[in-house]
């Protein structure tokens, strides 16, 4: 159950022509049902309602060109640097050698542990990197510590939902006390980053190009440098 509600005496006064809302998740915000239902009760105003549901960065395209189309704008040269911003990537990325391809876990909740999917293994591998968890397109799955240890990742990368860079470090480090946690192999080797989910890697928007040029830093320092590190992610010590 959503921790949200639609504020309808708001939306009265306000008088939208347009509400944009999503059925990606009935937690993390407020679900469609309540949006339509919240319309159904205004008087003033019959705004038309954009529900978006992308699990793809093809289908986070389709969406922007379909919000661009209601609203009357051209969304195409926005979409297209966008676009253009993902091949400059994924050219550098798409001829490395087997073995500089990391295996990389994304984290997206700690308790109980929830890898990342959705568009973040299809994100991984534009940067150079192997998902061990999360299929491309289908939602997050559940994680047993038993399966990280013997999956052994290169790489770990935190981004719950919903947390900022500094909530993301609090969450974490009550993970160091976990003795599963000292028996990863990637924790001794000092490869394990958090992220700001919040800003970046859990919304499907344009900042996804955004969370794939971070991850980018990340997974290959030798051949990128965007300029996140310190507000996008940092690495836990």
């Amino acid at each position: 159950m959503s921790v949200y509600r639609v504020e309808t005496e708001t939306l009265e006064k306000l008088e939208p022509t347009h509400i944009i809302t999503q059925a990606q998740c009935d937690v993390c915000a407020v679900s469609l049902a309540e949006v339509e239902v919240a319309v159904a009760s205004l008087i003033k105003s019959h705004p038309q309602i954009i529900s978006l549901q992308p699990n793809l960065l093809a289908e986070v395209w389709a969406d922007m060109e379909q919000v661009a189309m209601s609203l009357g704008v051209d969304g195409n040269e926005v979409i297209s640097q966008l676009k253009y911003r993902v091949k400059a990537c994924a050219e550098k990325t798409q001829h490395l050698p087997v073995n500089d391809i990391p295996k990389v876990v994304c984290i997206e909740w700690s308790d109980p542990l929830m890898a990342a999917g959705n568009w973040i293994p299809e994100l991984v591998k534009l940067a150079g990197g192997n998902s061990l968890f999360g299929v491309v397109g289908k939602h997050s799955p559940w994680l047993k510590w038993e399966e990280l240890l013997i999956a052994n990742p290169d790489i770990i990368i935190f981004m719950p939902c919903g947390f900022d860079l500094e909530r993301t470090r609090q969450d974490t480090m009550e993970l160091i006390n976990r003795p599963e946690w000292q028996d990863l192999l990637v924790v001794k080797s000092g490869k394990v980053y958090i992220t700001d989910g919040n800003s970046y890697f859990n919304r499907p928007g344009p900042r996804l190009v955004d969370s794939l040029e971070i991850l980018a830093e990340i997974l290959h320092p030798e051949l990128f440098n965007f300029g996140y590190e310190g507000i996008g992610w940092v690495k836990l010590s």
